[in-house]
C-alpha cells in the first residue's frame, strides 16, 4: 500500500511515523508513507496556499489550485482513493479502515484553517471522513488516525494475523476484558474462569462479557449487528440478574 498526505504542517507526522506499528509496518515494506507539502505545489515565490473566502467572514481558506496540482500529479488511476479529512465527512469506523486497507493507494488531504475550497470537495476528493464530532485545528491529526486504523489491519503487520479479527468493533461487540500478571494486586483478583485452564470456559466467559460490555456501554452495536440466539439467552439472563440486584429487592 502507498499512501500520500497532503498537509501544510509535514513536521506534524515525523513522531508519530517513526514509532510502534507504522514504523513496523515501513520497515517490512508492507507500506510506502509520503507526507507531502501543499507548499511544493504552489506558484510564486511567496508559496501562498490559502485565501481569504469570497463573502466576507474570518479565517483563510486553502486554495483549489495546489490540492488539484498535487493529486493530479501523485493519483495512480483507478487503484487511487482520495479523501479529504473534515468534521463534515462520514464519521470513521472499523468497517471503513477495512474496506481502505484493500484500496492500492490513498491520498489524505488535511484541510486547515477554515476549511478547503468546495471545488476540493466537491471535485476532487471521493469521500470525506471525520473522526468525531468535534473541530480540530486541521485535518493532520484524524490523518494520522486513519492511517494508524488501516495500516494495522495489512498482512504481516500484527504479529497475531488473528488480532484483528478479535478487536473491538470488528464483530460488532466490544471486547471482553484483559488481565495478565500478576493473579491479585492489591486484593484485586483475576476472574477464576481465566486461571482454570479450561479453553471452551474461558471462550465462553469471553463472550459474554464483550456482550455485556456492549450491552452496556454501546447498545447501539447490538442494532447494527443483532444478537445471535445465545446472545439473547445471555442478554436475559443478564436483565434478569440486573432487576435481583437492584436496590430494596427481597432477593438481596
Amino acid at each position: 500500500m502507498r499512501i500520500d498526505v497532503l498537509t501544510l504542517f509535514p513536521e506534524m507526522f515525523a513522531g508519530p511515523l517513526t514509532e510502534s506499528m507504522l514504523r513496523l509496518a515501513q520497515d517490512k515494506g508492507l507500506v510506502d508513507i509520503r507526507i507531502v507539502d501543499i507548499r511544493q505545489y504552489t506558484e510564486g515565490r511567496h508559496r501562498v496556499a490559502d485565501d481569504y473566502p469570497f463573502g466576507g467572514g474570518g479565517g483563510m481558506v486553502l486554495k483549489p489550485e495546489p490540492l488539484f496540482r498535487a493529486v493530479e500529479a501523485l493519483q495512480q488511476g483507478s487503484e487511487t482513493r482520495v479523501i479529504l479529512l473534515c468534521p463534515q465527512g462520514e464519521t470513521f469506523r472499523q468497517a471503513t479502515a477495512a474496506r481502505l486497507a484493500a484500496v492500492p493507494h490513498l491520498i489524505l488531504l488535511c484541510g486547515h484553517y477554515e476549511g478547503v475550497d468546495e471545488r476540493v470537495r466537491t471535485h476532487l476528493a471521493q469521500e470525506e471522513l471525520s473522526i468525531g464530532d468535534y473541530v480540530l485545528t486541521g485535518g493532520e491529526l484524524p490523518a494520522l488516525v486513519v492511517m494508524d486504523a488501516v495500516v494495522r489491519l495489512l498482512p504481516g503487520v500484527l504479529g497475531d494475523p488473528a488480532g484483528p479479527a478479535r478487536d473491538s468493533f470488528a464483530t460488532g461487540r466490544l471486547d471482553f476484558p484483559q488481565y495478565t500478571r500478576p493473579a491479585e494486586f492489591r486484593g484485586l483478583g483475576v476472574p477464576e474462569v481465566l486461571l482454570s485452564g479450561d479453553h471452551e470456559r474461558i471462550a465462553r466467559w469471553r463472550r459474554q462479557e464483550a456482550l455485556r460490555r456492549t450491552a452496556v456501554r454501546r447498545p447501539d452495536l447490538l442494532q447494527a449487528v443483532p444478537p445471535s440466539d445465545e446472545e439473547r439467552r445471555w442478554l436475559a439472563e443478564l436483565e434478569t440478574a440486573r432487576r435481583l440486584a437492584e436496590p430494596g429487592d427481597e432477593n438481596l
